[in-house]
C-alpha cells in the first residue's frame, strides 16, 4: 500500500562555504572534542555526501542507531551540522534530516584578547 506521506523529498540546504573553529580564543570550542572520534567524523562525512536522517545515516557508516543519535546531538550542539528538513516513515512517522552547516572547516590559532602583543610574543 502506497504512503499518503512523501518519504524523501528533495533537501534544499546550501551550507555557508566555511566554519573558522579558534583555539585560544575567548571562547572554548567543544568542536574537537566532538571529532575526536572516529564514529562522529564518519557520521559528519556521511552527511557531506547527502543530508539524511539518523536512520540514513545509522546505515551509511554500520553503526547502531542509538550511537548516530548520541553523536548526531553532539555535532548539533557543536555547530557542525543542523536540521534542514522533516521527512516521513511510510508509518507515518517524521524523522529530522541532518546537513553538515558548512562546507568547509578551518582550525586556525588566536591567542585570547586579554593578553597584550607583547606578552603573546614572549611565549
Amino acid at each position: 500500500m502506497a504512503s499518503a506521506f512523501p518519504h524523501q523529498p528533495t533537501v534544499d540546504h546550501a551550507p555557508r562555504e566555511q566554519t573558522d573553529v579558534v583555539i585560544g580564543g575567548d571562547e572554548p570550542t567543544d568542536v574537537l572534542r566532538v571529532l575526536s572520534c572516529d564514529t562522529a567524523q564518519r557520521i559528519l562525512a556521511a552527511l557531506t555526501d547527502a543530508p539524511g536522517t539518523a536512520s540514513d545515516v545509522a546505515a551509511a557508516v554500520d553503526v547502531s542507531l542509538q550511537n548516530v543519535t548520541y553523536h548526531l546531538d553532539r555535532l548539533c550542539d557543536a555547530g557542525l551540522i543542523t536540521p534542514v528538513n522533516t521527512w516521513y516513515s511510510e508509518k507515518g512517522k517524521e524523522m529530522t534530516v541532518y546537513a553538515p552547516t558548512a562546507e568547509r572547516l578551518v582550525v586556525r590559532f588566536d591567542a585570547p584578547a586579554d593578553r597584550s602583543a607583547s606578552e603573546r610574543d614572549r611565549s
